[in-house]
């Protein structure tokens, strides 16, 4: 299968099975990056951080970035389509029979089985995320020194981070552009 069909194949599943918002296509990132070769796990640590500091749909942008890397501009035009697809064709059918779906018990129940099933994807590609930012295992296991696990300018910044959210509740931009000036400093 060529690169450009393949990518369009593979962004539409994601597009139709990661449900929970742009997170939840983390697992999917991965299991492409694992399949073609396309992009590093670090690519998506990478496709995360612009994701997240740029405007629009964190999905839709990673998506880009990542069809953008496997065959460039129409991959990332490609893969971005492909990816909202599935949205788009099941919002025009439900708007389609609203009327019939609305108070449909099958359909609350299937809703209310996918809000824990979002909440693991979306756990699960954080704690990737984490693991690749935070931690620095094949250091580990060459000098198997407890501190050569962490990455520690990494985890400070983290930590920092998460404190300062919660106590100084700043616009995440903020926190978004600091991060960014303080890694051009540190060098992370």
């Amino acid at each position: 299968m060529n690169t450009i069909l393949q990518l369009i194949v593979e962004f539409f599943k994601t597009g139709l099975f990661s449900v929970g918002g742009g997170l939840a296509t983390l697992p999917f990132l991965y299991e492409i990056s694992d399949k073609t070769g396309w992009f590093s796990h670090a690519d998506i640590a990478d496709m995360i951080a612009i994701s997240e500091s740029t405007p629009g749909a964190i999905g839709i942008n990673m998506s880009t970035y990542a069809g953008f890397k496997a065959a460039s501009v129409p991959g990332g035009i490609l893969a971005s389509l492909a990816l909202a697809a599935p949205s788009l064709i099941i919002i025009l059918i439900i708007a389609k029979f609203l009327n019939k779906f609305r108070g449909n018990r099958y359909v609350e129940g299937a809703f209310y089985g996918l809000r824990p099933a979002s909440i693991a994807m979306i756990t699960a590609a954080g704690l990737n995320v984490a693991r690749i930012a935070l931690v620095n295992i094949p250091l580990f296991e060459e000098t198997k020194n407890i501190g050569d696990l962490f990455i520690w300018k990494a985890l400070v910044l983290a930590l920092l981070i998460f404190v300062g959210q919660k106590k100084l509740k700043w616009n995440p931009i903020v926190f978004i552009f600091l991060s960014a000036v303080i890694g051009v400093i540190f060098r992370f």
